[in-house]
């Protein structure tokens, strides 16, 4: 763990979350599932506490009706470890629930296995890669 981050930390509502200091992957499939509700602001207090960078804004498109759009989990790549929760929550917002991953397949529909990228989808390394060819 990066000591100097841990001293920045102290003090703070972040204090007792944990720092990671590399990307994981999903590796299984999770037991909760983070999902955003109506409270958020779009405030992208926890974008950098995502272990695996699975949070961003809703696209414009889908979204309208505020200035800043709320943030999005990309249920495919959450791996439930509920830090973006805990940092919401120390923040007074409160809008990330954890749900647990067979209530939120009955919520939404969705079946969350261990794959990387929902069925079909491209998986954006490979956009990447093919701007960047």
């Amino acid at each position: 763990m990066n000591m100097a981050h841990v001293e920045e930390r102290k003090g703070t509502v972040y204090e007792d979350i944990p720092h990671y200091n590399k990307k994981t992957r999903k590796k299984k499939r999770p037991r909760l599932m983070a999902v955003v509700n109506d409270a958020c602001t779009g405030c992208e207090a926890c974008i950098p506490f995502c272990p695996v960078d699975c949070i961003d804004h809703e696209p414009p498109a889908d979204y309208a009706g505020a200035v800043i759009p709320p943030v999005r989990i990309r249920w495919h790549e959450c791996i439930g470890c509920q830090i973006c929760a805990r940092v919401c929550e120390g923040m007074a917002w409160d809008a990330i629930d954890m749900i647990s991953i067979d209530q939120f397949e009955a919520d939404f529909g969705i079946r969350v296995g261990d794959q990387l990228h929902p069925p079909g989808e491209v998986p954006q390394e490979a956009v990447g890669a093919a701007i960047s060819d």
